[in-house]
C-alpha cells in the first residue's frame, strides 16, 4: 500500500526520496519535516558537520496547495557539504560496509560503497518518516523516542505516565529523560572522545493512540511486529531489535510474561499492563507499541582498528574520517521515522482509500464495530 525509496550519496548534490501510496488530502507542509530534519541533527556527541548540513527539504511533486493529491511525493534535500572529487580510499573500516562493498561491487575504491553506506541516507529516512507522521496525526496516533542505554549506562528511573516521556526527552541532549543518568552517559561520551573512540547503546520508540487490528497473523510477511523488526533493524549500526521487553520477557516464566485481559462497559475489552509491547500475534492490541533498537558503536575511530590496504594488501589502519563520538540519540528519530511509516503502511493496508475523507469514514466504522463488541 506505501513504499518509498532513497536515493543520493553522502557528499553528493542532495539526497532524494519518493513515497508512494498516500491517499488526496493529506495536509503536508514543508516546515513540518523540517522540523523532524533538524531533531535529527542534535544530539551530545555529534561531529562538526551536524552543523554544516543544516537540513532542509524541498517538496518537490506530489504536493500542491500544502495537500497531497494522489500521485507520489518527491522529497529533496540539498548536502552543504557537497564535494565532487575525493581522494581514493584504501583501507577499509572494520565494521563499516567499506569492505564487503569493494567485494561485492568490484571496486578499487572504498569510497563508492561507503558514499552511500554512509548513515547521511537516514535524513531522507527522517523526512519520509515526516510525511507519514502526517498521516498518524490524522488519526491521533503519535510516535515518539528516548535513550535508555549509552555506553553501558542505563536509565533507571522513568515516569509512570508514557504522555510524560517525549517532553523529558526533549529537554535533554542525549534524548535521556532520567538526569542522573544523563549526566554518566556525557561522561562516558567525553572519556570516548578522549581516546579516540565510539559509544552505541539503545533507544525505544512509542506509539500512542494505536488501534487494535493493525497487521495480520495469517501470513509471516504481514505480521505488524516482524515489519517493525526489519524496519528499525535496517537503520544503520542497529545490530538488535525487541518489541516491549522482549528479550527480558524471555527469561521470565508464562505466569508473569502475559497481559491479562479485562472487560467493563465504557472502555470494551482492555489490558492493565503492557508487557506484550503492544502486539500480540503479529497484531496491535491497542496499547502502547515499545519497539526498542541496540545500535553499536560507530566504526569510524579516530585510533583506529587494525586493517589491511586493498592495493597493496599490506597491514594497515582503518581510516579516518568525520565521524560521531555517538550518534544514538539521533537514530531514535530515526526509528521514530520508520516506526511511522510502518505504521503509516499498516493503517492504509486497513483502512486505505483515495481520500482522507474516505479513510475516516472507514475508520470511524471500524471503532463503531469493535466498541459493540
Amino acid at each position: 500500500m506505501l513504499r518509498f525509496l532513497t536515493a543520493g550519496e553522502s557528499h553528493g548534490s542532495a539526497l532524494t526520496a519518493i513515497v508512494e501510496g498516500l491517499p488526496a488530502g493529506l495536509r503536508v507542509h514543508a516546515d513540518q519535516i523540517n522540523e523532524q530534519m533538524a531533531r535529527r541533527q542534535r544530539g551530545y556527541g555529534r561531529s562538526a558537520r551536524m552543523k554544516l548540513e543544516a537540513d532542509r527539504v524541498e517538496i518537490v511533486s506530489g504536493v500542491m496547495g500544502e495537500q497531497t493529491i494522489g500521485g507520489p511525493v518527491a522529497l529533496r534535500i540539498d548536502n552543504r557539504d557537497a564535494r565532487s572529487e575525493e581522494p581514493p580510499l584504501t583501507r577499509p573500516r572494520p565494521g563499516h560496509a567499506d569492505l564487503v562493498g569493494t567485494m561485492k561491487y568490484g571496486f578499487e575504491d572504498a569510497r563508492r560503497a561507503l558514499e552511500r553506506a554512509s548513515a547521511r541516507e537516514t535524513a531522507a529516512r527522517v523526512a519520509v518518516g515526516a510525511v507519514c507522521r502526517r498521516l498518524l496525526d490524522e488519526f491521533e496516533m503519535t510516535v515518539f523516542s528516548h535513550v535508555t542505554e549509552i555506553g553501558g549506562v542505563a536509565v533507571r528511573e522513568r515516569p509512570s505516565r508514557w504522555e510524560d516521556l517525549p517532553a523529558l526527552a526533549e529537554a535533554s541532549e542525549l534524548r535521556c529523560i532520567d538526569p542522573q543518568a544523563d549526566a554518566q552517559m556525557r561522561a562516558a561520551i567525553d572519556a570516548a572522545r578522549q581516546r579516540g573512540d565510539t559509544l552505541g547503546g539503545v533507544f525505544e520508540v512509542v506509539a500512542l493512540g494505536v488501534p487494535p487490528g493493525l497487521g495480520s497473523y495469517v501470513h509471516w510477511d504481514r505480521k505488524l511486529d516482524g515489519r517493525l523488526a526489519q524496519a528499525v533493524m535496517s537503520i544503520h549500526a542497529v545490530k538488535g531489535v525487541e518489541i516491549g521487553p522482549g528479550f527480558e520477557i524471555a527469561r521470565t516464566p508464562g505466569s508473569r510474561a502475559h497481559d491479562e485481559i479485562f472487560w467493563d462497559r465504557p472502555r470494551g475489552f482492555y489490558r492493565e499492563t503492557n508487557r506484550a509491547g503492544g502486539t500480540e500475534g503479529g497484531v496491535t492490541t491497542g496499547g502502547p507499541l515499545v519497539v526498542r533498537g541496540a545500535m553499536k558503536p560507530l566504526s569510524t575511530l579516530m585510533e583506529p582498528l587494525r586493517s589491511v590496504d586493498l592495493k597493496t594488501k599490506e597491514p594497515s589502519a582503518g581510516a579516518v574520517v568525520r565521524s560521531d563520538v555517538c550518534a544514538v540519540p539521533a537514530a531514535g528519530v530515526v526509528g521514530e521515522a520508520m516506526v511511522a511509516y510502518v505504521l503509516a503502511d499498516a493503517f492504509l493496508e486497513k483502512f486505505g482509500a483515495d481520500t482522507i475523507a474516505d479513510m475516516h469514514t472507514a475508520y470511524e466504522a471500524y471503532r463503531t464495530r469493535i466498541r459493540q463488541m
